[in-house]
């Protein structure tokens, strides 16, 4: 017995420095990485996707797979040997072109890339995030599909986090909401190596990060020795899996770059190859007797078998998920729609139409469409900051999201909209269901690195952003965004729909529920806005392609290019010139970058390049514009923050008004 137990350590170990041997191979290769992380990583890597990672490596994708999060994604080629030796689609020769131009290995894990990796990450605290909205996925999913007879969502989320993604702020919020949900099945395997890049936590990091968590509502596990200690991490691992009212933070207390005779321990092996000569003494003194990049035949055979047993699993879960849909045809709907983002056939027939009289602030119009959608939608669900009173995004009679059961479709974020967003694209990345989430537009800013990596990603999450300009008026410059649709407008892959009345603002909902290959912002409206007669004006489905000529006159001198709530400013400013005997255009442009994606003869349409009289009219900067009006054109813009009064009078100062902007459009039509 106790030679049998000698023989099984050893090809642990043999695993183990399989995974460490071919990361700092690559990373040296390279001439560029981060070393550190999977020298001191490795072991507790081992132990989670050998033992306890329920997942198929011949299928990706499996549906009730457990996720792993590598959310320090700078210790990319950790993840990259695991799927190599684990059997994953990546080849040893994509591991050899790590960070390498066109590779599948590329500096930080990038989703969709790489089959395996379930989360872009590398902006330290997202993947821990992301987790998050996964594990909230989970349960969602597990309350719309399981039934007593039969469960076919049960699965664990784990994410590797290290000493960075817990100093960063958004992972504070993320675990604070994490806690408060019981999301009893998420794990964070928390790589504690006491080491930053710019050398000791001791310099930046030095409260007690278990009794953070502890606070927080977090079960906490300590490994002592995380770097030999295989039995403790199995049994950490085991105790987390076995807690269901609390996610568990398993701290492995490891070394960075383990083995390294000159660097182990310090920051010098954190974001830098380890040298040649640095590598062959790390083998050294792993015992590491094998050219770079091959490996025992023993370990190559013992990589194999959680696969085998992963394949073995997805078939009885087919056998299951086969004997649910039998019996359960309405769930296993709900199950095929939230797989594709497919809506029912008779959707749009089933949304709100507004009448002229119905006056709303496009937040109303937006609130009555997105419970519209969720009366016809059963997978689609999400929240706000603590707003919905003040975004109208509460689904009526939905209930409050439990984080136990799954149960209830508004999810109560509280004051954390850096967590809201990357929560929400953990959502996303986990499949099955469609979120959204709501605030202020000027707190978008919160939330922008989480959707420039939703664009990225082309995680097809909707933003709700209320309040969208100096229409505000009292709560002053601090809440008046300027400034934000054109930050918005340069993400690449994101569709921003400033809406002009209710009916575009039913339209820009449907948008953004057909569009699936990325992101939509619908920024709305507080004050309200006149709901336009279609019969007099062009139809609101114009929206689609970004911009359309809402209302024409033959012979037009000028064009004037409205968004959201100053379209109406611009309809009666085209009454007032016609009465000077100045015929004009009026165009509705919900989304300028969505119009400057469309074919030439689309944009042609709405706005001849030829034709030089053209106006834009928008409460926000102007920066952008000339892409639509020209070097030379004529812009109403507010380029400078806001002030606190009432909204008349803050457009007053502002000169968006009719009399202000005939005068000048007059007087420069005529230049």
């Amino acid at each position: 017995m106790q030679n049998s137990n000698l023989s099984h350590q050893k090809i642990d170990w043999l695993c183990i420095n399989s995974i460490r041997t071919l990361s700092i191979d690559a990373v040296q290769k390279a001439n560029s990485g981060h070393p550190g992380l999977p020298l001191g990583a490795a072991p507790f890597a081992y132990v989670l996707f050998q033992k306890h990672l329920k997942f198929n490596p011949k299928n990706p994708n499996f549906f009730d797979r457990d996720r792993f999060i590598l959310s320090a994604g700078h210790g990319s080629m950790l993840i990259y040997s695991l799927l190599h030796l684990y059997g994953y689609d990546l080849s040893i020769d994509e591991v050899k072109n790590f960070r390498q131009l066109g590779s599948k290995t590329p500096g930080h894990p990038e989703f969709g890339h790489t089959a395996g990796v379930e989360a872009t990450t590398g902006p330290l605290g997202q993947g821990s995030a992301n987790a998050i909205g996964m594990a909230m996925a989970e349960r969602k999913l597990a309350n719309l599909l399981n039934t007593d007879e039969h469960k076919i969502v049960d699965h664990f989320t784990y994410a590797l986090v290290s000493d960075g993604d817990l100093m960063e702020g958004i992972s504070a919020e993320a675990a604070s909401m994490a806690g408060h949900l019981k999301l009893g099945k998420l794990i964070y395997l928390y790589d504690s190596n006491d080491i930053s890049l710019d050398g000791p936590t001791s310099l930046t990091f030095t409260e007690n990060v278990e009794m953070r968590y502890e606070s927080y509502g977090w079960q906490v596990i300590t490994v002592k020795n995380a770097d030999q200690d295989l039995d403790a991490i199995d049994r950490a691992i085991t105790q987390a899996k076995q807690e269901t009212q609390k996610p568990t933070l398993i701290v492995m207390k490891t070394t960075i770059g383990f083995g390294s005779p000159n660097k182990a321990g310090k920051s010098s092996s954190h974001g830098s190859p380890l040298g040649p000569d640095e590598v062959a003494l790390t083998k050294k003194a792993l015992g590491w007797e094998n050219e770079a990049f091959t490996f025992p035949a023993d370990a190559i055979a013992h990589f194999q078998k959680p696969g085998a047993c992963g394949a073995e699993g997805e078939k009885n879960w087919n056998q299951t998920f086969n004997a649910w849909k039998a019996k359960n045809p309405e769930k296993f709907k709900i199950f095929e729609e939230g797989a594709t983002l497919a809506l029912p056939s008779d959707f749009s027939t089933k949304l709100p139409t507004f009448k002229v009289g119905e006056d709303f602030a496009t937040r109303e119009s937006a609130g009555k469409t997105l419970n519209a959608i969720a009366s016809q939608v059963p997978y689609f669900f999400g929240g706000d900051a603590d707003l919905s009173c003040s975004t109208n995004t509460l689904i009526k009679d939905g209930g409050s999201f439990d984080g136990q059961t799954g149960a209830g479709r508004n999810i109560h974020y509280g004051v954390r909209e850096h967590a809201m967003a990357a929560i929400a694209n953990g959502i996303a990345y986990h499949g099955g269901l469609r979120s959204y989430t709501a605030t202020f537009f000027c707190f978008s800013d919160y939330m922008k690195p989480s959707i420039r990596l939703a664009a990225m990603n082309h995680l097809p999450v909707v933003y709700v952003f209320t309040h969208d300009s100096i229409g505000l008026g009292e709560d002053g410059p601090t809440h008046q965004p300027v400034e934000h649709l054109a930050a918005l407008r340069v993400i690449p892959n994101l569709v921003t729909l400033r809406p002009g009345d209710a009916n575009e603002t039913r339209e820009a909902w449907k948008f953004a529920m057909t569009h699936k290959t990325g992101p939509v912002a619908l920024v709305l409206s507080r004050q309200k806005v006149k709901t336009l007669d279609r019969s007099q004006f062009a139809s609101e489905s114009g929206l689609n392609q970004g911009a359309y000529v809402l209302s024409d006159r033959t012979n037009y001198q000028a064009i004037l290019v409205a968004t959201g709530s100053e379209v109406g400013l611009a309809l009666e400013t085209q009454a007032k010139l016609e009465q000077q005997g100045i015929p004009t255009r009026v165009v509705s442009m919900p989304s300028v970058e969505w119009f400057l994606k469309q074919p030439t003869q689309t944009q042609e349409a709405v706005i001849p390049s030829a034709f030089k009289k053209v106006v834009s009219i928008e409460a926000g900067t102007r920066f952008g514009w000339a892409a639509i009006t020209g070097k030379h054109g004529l812009n109403f813009s507010v380029d400078d923050y806001g002030t606190s009064a009432p909204a008349p009078k803050i457009y007053e100062k502002f000169g968006l008004t009719v009399d202000q902007i005939s005068g000048k459009v007059a007087k420069w039509v005529k230049e």
